[in-house]
């Protein structure tokens, strides 16, 4: 039998059936249309590239970059190790992760306030844009999401049992609860901006001391565990510059989100010194949010998935919506109020279907390494040399060596996994320029045009001036991002 809190509605229904259902529903989201018709962007081409190395040449990199993802490389590392890469491997994390996430706000929402509620919230997530993104993406985000929903769930459970009181039974919970926030850190220590969320819910139920102290106490374990990550990664933070500063027009979508979880919020009728799904939900979407503005006016830091986590409480807010609908038409319409969440969900995702078939194809992205690396076997001979502009663009290579075998990259002065770094130390202009001009064809890979920036660093710079003047455009294609462009030398 399921337990609940005071105030909340009672379950009705079988209760596992809250849960598994947005389970299997979040899993066939993910699972369609998995590999984007086999294609991967330059960010999941990091996490493959760097999956395959060792675990020593995985460590000596975090010294010099991504410390941030550590813990998420050593992980698709093992899962590499054992089921080999592909996209499959590479993405199938993400999709079990957005199914965790979804049994926990289901189960929150049944907890707090029905199953009608409980299941709302656990279709709604899978069905949200910005999860339809990372559900199917080789990044950490979703697993952050996964892990924030079970410390949420943690904390209902511990704030609900009045859990303030000392006893065996709750210190392994605090206990799991500061774990959970820990990991979430290791992963991306801005998911640490949940607790901020979880401290407004324990003052809005108006919490007692003992469940302040633990709560406190978990938190600042988990803090100190992250700090070490935090200060090093600092360290690396030219890896963000690339951010844009925050601007008014940035604001639109948070300010469309929260009105929406605001509504939610209200249809809840929460009411101080209860714990209500807006008690829990309103917090968890609104906090991040407004702390990563807040943040972003020191450093350019806002990018929607690294509070991935907050659309649980987007979630549980429309959860609630659906849940009041259900409840006021039960007294005259009770049939219609039983399937009111399947018959939304349904429409959900046909209202919705021009966005899921968007973030399923290549053009979702801003490339696709493997398409480019096609061109590459295609075009390429034994002993022709390759160039990539930026160095970055190496990652074609990195990710599909086998089209890049037969070819000489002229540029490269030691590996990427030799120098622990992405993508690799060049030589000097110098030598790349008297290297090139012992070459009768060099493939050029680089962005396409859309996309393309002009060459900012000095090697770039000498790459593309030798071409230009010493070599002849014999074929140039674009394809999903990326641009490849076969040179001949002129006689």
């Amino acid at each position: 039998m399921t337990s609940h809190i005071p105030g909340a509605a009672p379950a009705r229904s079988r209760p596992f059936l809250v849960w598994l259902l947005p389970v299997l529903w979040t899993l066939a989201l993910g699972l369609w249309g998995l590999s984007r018709q086999d294609s991967v962007w330059r960010d999941e081409a990091a996490t493959w590239q760097v999956a395959g190395r060792s675990t020593g040449e995985i460590w000596a990199m975090l010294g010099n970059v991504d410390a941030v993802h550590g813990l998420y490389y050593l992980f698709m590392h093992g899962l590499f190790e054992v089921f080999g890469a592909g996209t499959t491997t590479l993405r199938l994390p993400s999709v079990l992760a957005v199914a965790v996430a979804a049994a926990c706000v289901a189960l929150i929402g049944n907890r707090l306030s029905g199953p009608a509620t409980g299941l709302g919230a656990g279709l709604a997530l899978g069905l949200l844009p910005a999860v339809q993104f990372h559900l199917q993406e080789g990044r950490p985000y979703a697993l952050v999401a996964a892990g924030s929903g079970l410390s949420t769930l943690l904390l209902v459970y511990l704030v609900g049992d009045g859990s303030g009181r000392p006893g065996r039974r709750t210190w392994p919970r605090w206990t799991a609860y500061g774990l959970l926030v820990l990991v979430c850190a290791l992963l991306n220590w801005l998911s640490l901006l949940a607790l901020p969320a979880h401290a407004l819910t324990l003052w809005w139920v108006r919490a007692g001391r003992g469940v302040w102290l633990r709560w406190a106490a978990a938190g600042a374990c988990a803090v100190a565990g992250a700090l070490p990550l935090i200060l090093f990664s600092r360290g690396q933070s030219d890896q963000v510059s690339w951010i844009p500063p925050l601007t008014w027009h940035m604001l639109i979508g948070p300010g469309i989100l929260l009105a929406i979880g605001a509504f939610g919020a209200w249809t809840d009728r929460p009411a101080r010194g209860r714990l209500s799904v807006a008690a829990v939900g309103l917090p968890l979407l609104a906090a991040p949010q407004l702390a990563l503005i807040g943040l972003s006016l020191v450093q350019p830091l806002f990018l929607d998935r690294y509070i991935l986590f907050g659309m649980l409480g987007l979630a549980l807010l429309i959860g609630a919506s659906l849940g009041a609908g259900a409840r006021a038409l039960a007294p005259r319409l009770p049939r219609a109020s039983t399937v009111l969440v399947p018959a939304v969900a349904v429409v959900a995702v046909l209202a919705l279907l021009p966005v899921e078939l968007g973030k399923r194809a290549p053009a979702s992205r801003i490339d696709d390494v493997l398409a480019a690396a096609g061109e590459v076997g295609r075009l390429g001979r034994a002993g022709d040399a390759v160039l990539f502009v930026p160095a970055a663009r190496r990652d074609t290579a990195l990710v599909s060596p086998g089209a890049f075998r037969d070819l000489t990259d002229v540029a490269l002065a030691e590996s990427p996994a030799a120098s622990a770094t992405l993508k690799g130390e060049e030589a000097d202009p110098s030598r790349i320029r008297a290297a090139l001009l012992e070459r009768r064809r060099v493939l050029l890979v680089t962005d396409a045009a859309p996309v393309a920036r002009p060459p900012g660093a000095e090697r770039d710079r000498t790459k593309t001036a030798v071409l230009r003047e010493y070599f002849t455009v014999v074929e140039d294609h674009q394809v999903r991002g990326r641009r490849v462009t076969l040179y001949e030398r002129r006689t």
